[in-house]
C-alpha cells in the first residue's frame, strides 16, 4: 500500500460477488434471450482465478497491496440483478447485496468503498434503492450494466432512477454488458459479444442514448462515467457533432431526432466521465487527456478480469505531471 496521501490510488471499476449470491441464483432464469449471457457469467464459478478474486476478501486485499492500489471501490459483479427475469426477485437480490457490501466496507472501510446495485426491471424500486443506498448506506453511486431486457435507460420508464440519481447527488457507473438480445445476433461468434468488442459496443450505444434523448438537458446534475477510456466513445467525437448537426437540419423527423442544449461532445466536458479500466494504452489515454483534460479521468483495473499489477505500472509510466497524476489516481474519484 502507498505511503503518502499524494499518492493514493483508488481503483473505482472493481467488482465482488458472494458464494452466496451464486448459490441463490443457480436457477433463476434470466430473461428471453439473455441465456447465453448468464452462462457466461456463471461460467466464471469454475475458474479458481476470477472465483476466489470476487468472493475473498483477503486475496483481494493482498493483490491490492502488491499493486500498490490503496482503495477499491466494489460493485456487484455485472450484469448483476439485471440478469434476472422476474422484477421482485431482482430487487430483493440487489438490496441482499447492497447490504452484504455494507458490511464489507464497514469492516475495511480505508480499504473499500461502494457502488450500488439496483434493478431497473422496477424502475420506482431501483430509485428507492439508490436512495436507500447513498442516503442510508453511504454509497457513492451506483452501477448499472447498460440495458435491462432490452430496455435503456434513456427510455421514459426509466426517468424515476435517473431523478433519484440527480436528487440524491450520486455517480452512475454505466458499466458494459453483452449487447442486447434484439443487437446480439451479429456478435454471436468469433467472442465478439464479449469484452473483445460486444461490450463496449453496447455501453458506447447506452451513453449515446442518453446524450441524443436529452437527458442530459432534463437532469443536468446527472453524473454519468464509462470504464474503458469511453468506451470508443472519445474517437468519434467530432464526428458524432459533425453529423448530428447536419442529420438534424436535414431529416430530423424522419429519424426521430431530438434537439439538444448543447453539441453532442460537450456532454463530456458537463456530464460524462471515462476510467481507465482495462485499456492500458498510452496513446488512447494520451488522446483522451487531449480531448477533455485530466479533470475527467479516473483510474479504474477491472478487477478481477484484469491484473492490478498491469494497470498500476501504466499508472506509474504514463506521461503525468504531478497535478495530472493525482487527479486521476484519486482526486477525482
Amino acid at each position: 500500500m502507498t505511503d503518502q496521501t499524494s499518492s493514493r490510488v483508488i481503483a473505482v471499476e472493481e467488482h465482488f460477488v458472494t458464494t452466496d449470491y451464486w448459490e441463490k441464483t443457480a436457477s433463476t432464469p434470466a430473461p428471453t434471450g439473455e441465456d447465453a449471457e448468464r452462462a457466461y457469467s456463471r461460467s466464471f464459478i469454475n475458474n479458481d482465478y476470477i472465483s476466489g478474486r470476487l468472493t475473498n476478501l483477503q486475496t483481494r486485499i493482498d493483490d491490492m497491496d502488491k499493486s500498490g492500489v490503496d482503495v477499491s471501490v466494489l460493485s456487484l459483479n455485472p450484469p448483476g440483478a439485471q440478469l434476472w427475469s422476474d422484477a421482485a426477485t431482482a430487487t430483493s437480490l440487489a438490496r441482499e447485496m447492497n447490504d452484504a457490501l455494507a458490511k464489507i466496507v464497514a469492516g475495511n472501510p480505508t480499504r473499500f468503498g461502494a457502488l450500488a446495485a439496483v434493478a431497473p426491471q422496477d424502475p420506482d424500486a431501483a430509485a428507492d434503492e439508490i436512495c436507500r443506498a447513498v442516503g442510508t448506506l453511504g454509497f457513492g453511486g451506483v452501477l448499472i450494466s447498460c440495458h435491462t431486457g432490452g430496455h435503456y435507460l434513456d427510455e421514459p420508464e426509466y426517468e424515476p432512477i435517473l431523478a433519484a440519481l440527480e436528487e440524491t447527488d450520486s455517480t452512475l457507473y454505466l458499466h458494459p454488458r453483452m449487447p442486447s438480445p434484439q443487437m446480439l445476433e451479429p456478435y454471436n461468434s468469433y467472442g465478439l459479444q464479449q469484452a473483445m468488442w460486444g461490450f463496449q459496443a453496447e455501453a458506447g450505444i447506452n451513453a449515446m442514448r442518453l446524450i441524443m434523448s436529452g437527458a442530459f438537458d432534463r437532469h443536468p446534475n446527472l453524473r454519468v462515467v464509462l470504464g474503458h477510456l469511453g468506451e470508443g466513445l472519445p474517437f468519434w467525437l467530432w464526428r458524432t457533432d459533425n453529423m448530428y448537426a447536419k442529420a438534424y437540419a436535414w431529416a430530423r423527423e424522419s429519424l426521430n431526432m431530438v434537439g439538444l442544449e448543447r453539441k453532442p461532445s460537450e456532454y463530456f466536458q458537463h456530464n460524462l466521465w471515462i476510467t481507465t479500466s482495462g485499456m492500458f494504452d498510452q496513446d488512447a489515454l494520451k488522446y483522451c487527456l487531449a480531448k477533455f483534460g485530466a479533470e475527467r479521468v479516473l483510474f479504474a483495473v477491472d478487477y478481477p478480469y484484469e491484473d492490478s499489477n498491469v494497470a498500476t505500472q501504466f499508472l506509474a509510466e504514463a506521461n503525468l505531471t504531478d497535478e495530472e497524476r493525482a487527479l486521476i489516481s484519486h482526486r477525482n474519484a
